[in-house]
């Protein structure tokens, strides 16, 4: 039932925001307000799980590309860095940034997410380098840039004042943060 409703507040949540309300869930779960407050105390909690849960989904997704066979370590990376969640298609990144003032705990567990699981995707930057894929950088400034830029993304403008869809913005990103800006010979 937990999952359930996760699942249903990503989608109202991908509708209309964090802006939500407890009613549109139950409209949307085709339950009762009560219901849904058996599981979760109020809005706040809901919202710092539905966090959780967003984030369990990308790290099932980046499983699935670590371990991936028939990727080559560049491939691997590439792919954890812009992987999304199955269900995040229609979502309105830009309603990330109303998380920072109307669910700060929300938006802390955001932060911590973003933070937190690099130990695949700093193997296989490893990985890349001893192999001589990836040129020997700072690992940690690069994790530091990816963080910078995901966070930007999320939680500026640029999405809707450049007209450009968060996975877009990603790809690019990873573009960048991959291949670099000169072009090879």
């Amino acid at each position: 039932m937990n999952e359930r409703i996760l699942e249903g507040a990503l989608k109202v949540f991908r509708e209309k925001g964090p802006k939500f309300t407890m009613d549109d869930l139950a409209s949307e779960m085709k339950m009762s307000k009560k219901t849904i407050y058996t599981i979760f105390t109020d809005k706040n909690e809901l919202m710092c799980e539905m966090m959780d849960y967003a984030f369990d989904l990308i790290k099932d997704a980046e499983d699935r590309v670590y371990s991936n066979p028939q990727l080559s370590t560049v491939e691997r990376i590439r792919g954890i860095l812009a992987v999304l969640p199955e269900s995040h298609y229609g979502f309105d990144y830009s309603a990330m940034r109303q998380l920072a003032d109307k669910y700060p705990m929300a938006y802390k567990k955001m932060e911590t997410r973003l933070d937190s699981g690099w130990e695949k995707t700093m193997e296989l930057l490893k990985k890349g380098i001893k192999e001589g894929e990836i040129r020997n950088i700072n690992l940690d400034i690069f994790k530091l840039m990816y963080e910078a830029c995901v966070e930007r993304l999320l939680m500026g403008d640029f999405l809707e004042v450049s007209d450009t869809s968060y996975p877009e913005a990603l790809s690019e990103v990873v573009n960048v943060m991959v291949d670099g800006i000169v072009i090879k010979e």
